[in-house]
């Protein structure tokens, strides 16, 4: 960065480096810089006549222009409205993922006040599901899991941030939970869904950084979908429900998977983007 230039001049410079391998330079930039120099990016914004020193930038947009994404980066990462710690290589929280919540919470709030509410929350990461939900349901019993310890610790780490109660153990999907609970109101989970074959033409920014297991899922992508769906109807109450974030063009196999599997009143929700993201189902009533 040039000595003598004003926060204008290094957004300015930042913005055009960035533009290559980002749809947001300018965001990125300030948000970059702001970070850099300690401040709020509002903060930022209002001093961009003011001289600065970029040498604190520097070392954060080498590592942004490897495609290192901004979570990393900034070591939290904002969704559904909650900031929660991130660090490499655990996936970074996505906006999509919120639909999840919100149809677990729409769920939620149908049932009657005094229902029993047990959530499970399977390959869990950062933990930014469930701990959204435990934020928006107080009343609800969270459980969480995931195959890596370091996701374990994230997950209550933001537990303890936000406040909320989670029994979150490290193993494969239902096996660490069975001990606590074998029946559950609600299963979510964001699993691996991304087919093997298309690892290579993601962007650098997963590629280079992510977590590829918590991804790639076998030559179609519902290797763990098709373990999810069976386990999850053993372990759901009558009339609870299943929710699974999905891959493009998945949504009506994963949805013949749970019809075969017991699950009704399947529907699927879009993203910003128009693809169905989101799956869910109940688990079909049966007499006592």
């Amino acid at each position: 960065m040039e000595q003598g230039q004003t926060i204008a001049d290094c957004i300015a410079v930042t913005s055009a480096r960035l533009a290559s391998i980002t749809d947001t330079p300018r965001l990125e930039a300030e948000l970059l810089l702001a970070y850099a120099l300690g401040l709020s990016r509002a903060s930022l914004l209002a001093r961009l006549r003011e001289p600065v020193d970029g040498a604190r930038l520097t070392p954060l947009l080498t590592r942004r222009l490897d495609h290192e994404p901004l979570a990393y980066i900034f070591g939290e990462w904002e969704f559904f409205g909650l900031s929660f710690h991130v660090h490499p290589p655990l996936l970074t929280p996505r906006p999509e993922t919120e639909h999840l919540v919100e149809t677990v919470l729409a769920y939620l709030a149908a049932r009657p006040a005094d229902a029993p509410c047990c959530v499970a929350d399977l390959c869990c990461g950062t933990g930014c599901v469930v701990v959204a939900i435990g934020c928006h349901a107080p009343r609800a019993s969270l459980y969480a899991s995931d195959i890596r310890a370091d996701a374990v610790d994230t997950t209550q780490r933001n537990a303890l941030r936000h406040g909320v109660h989670v029994q979150c153990a490290r193993g494969d999907l239902f096996a660490p939970l069975d001990p606590w609970c074998d029946c559950f109101d609600v299963v979510a989970a964001n699993p691996p869904y991304v087919p093997e074959g298309d690892w290579t033409g993601l962007s650098p920014v997963i590629t280079k950084h992510e977590d590829p297991g918590a991804l790639l899922a076998g030559a179609d992508g519902l290797d763990i979908i098709r373990r999810i769906i069976p386990e999850a109807h053993k372990r759901l109450r009558n009339g609870g429900m299943l929710a699974l974030e999905l891959g493009e063009d998945q949504c009506e196999h994963v949805a013949a998977i749970m019809r075969t599997h017991g699950f009704e009143d399947i529907k699927a929700t879009k993203d910003l983007a128009g693809i169905d993201r989101i799956i869910s189902g109940t688990r079909v009533a049966t007499a006592v």
